[in-house]
């Protein structure tokens, strides 16, 4: 991987003459999406965002960290002992220039030994897992690193909407697709590709039924404006 959108995070931070991101996935055509984003405060936060990290207890675990906004923000808790983790060296070295206090490479499937209070997987956050067919083996994983009473706060969207309608009103789903919130996503940024890679929406009632088939309780918090919602998974 060429860390592109990492690329991004940190030529921003550093003011290093950052551009807009170019995503393009599947079943959707070339869309910008602006760095700023990324950096945004706590008041620019969509509601379900702010919602989960009032819900933040103990031990925090901000899986997938990005350029760090919401460890920044949850870090100034006296209560909270946030800890940032990404797979992007590039975005953990601007998290660190942020401010973010206890930040690393790391990839949530290969922690071990760990153990918090609150996981968040935020900004679709479980979509990491890429496919339906593994979300039993991440559910496991971040299972293991929960205390006891722990809890993992996850917003997703479903994209049912994306797909066109046929004849008797229900949804066209290509028949190549295993599920319909898979896709391939693919970044382009100053004239580089990234490597294409597997990302997962999934949608409120998969995404019970899956937790339910692994031990967790699975509560609805909040819905989006847009097809989107914040779920609380627990023990």
């Amino acid at each position: 991987m060429k860390d592109l959108f990492g690329k991004a995070i940190l030529d921003y931070q550093t003011g290093n003459a950052p551009e807009n991101l170019i995503t393009e996935t599947s079943i959707s055509e070339e869309d910008e999406m602006s760095v700023t984003y990324l950096f945004r405060s706590y008041a620019e936060m969509p509601l379900i965002e702010q919602k989960a990290l009032q819900l933040a207890r103990g031990r925090v675990l901000d899986a997938g960290c990005g350029a760090g906004s919401h460890s920044l923000y949850l870090q100034n808790n006296p209560d909270l002992d946030v800890t940032a983790i990404d797979i992007s060296a590039n975005a953990v070295e601007a998290c660190r220039l942020r401010g973010v206090t206890n930040v690393r490479q790391a990839d949530i499937m290969a922690l071990e030994g760990e153990k918090y209070d609150t996981i968040l997987l935020l900004m679709n956050g479980a979509g990491m897992c890429g496919r339906l067919k593994k979300i039993t083996e991440f559910l496991q994983k971040v299972k293991s690193l929960l205390n006891e009473g722990g809890q993992v706060l996850v917003d997703s969207s479903d994209i049912i909407y994306m797909f066109d309608e046929d004849e008797d009103g229900g949804k066209w789903i290509p028949g190549d697709m295993d599920y319909y919130g898979e896709v391939t996503f693919t970044i382009s940024y100053k004239g580089e590709q990234e490597e294409p890679f597997e990302w997962m929406y999934i949608d409120y009632n998969t995404l019970q039924n899956a937790a339910y088939a692994n031990g967790f309780n699975c509560d609805l918090i909040t819905e989006g404006e847009h097809y989107d919602y914040l779920a609380k998974l627990s023990v």
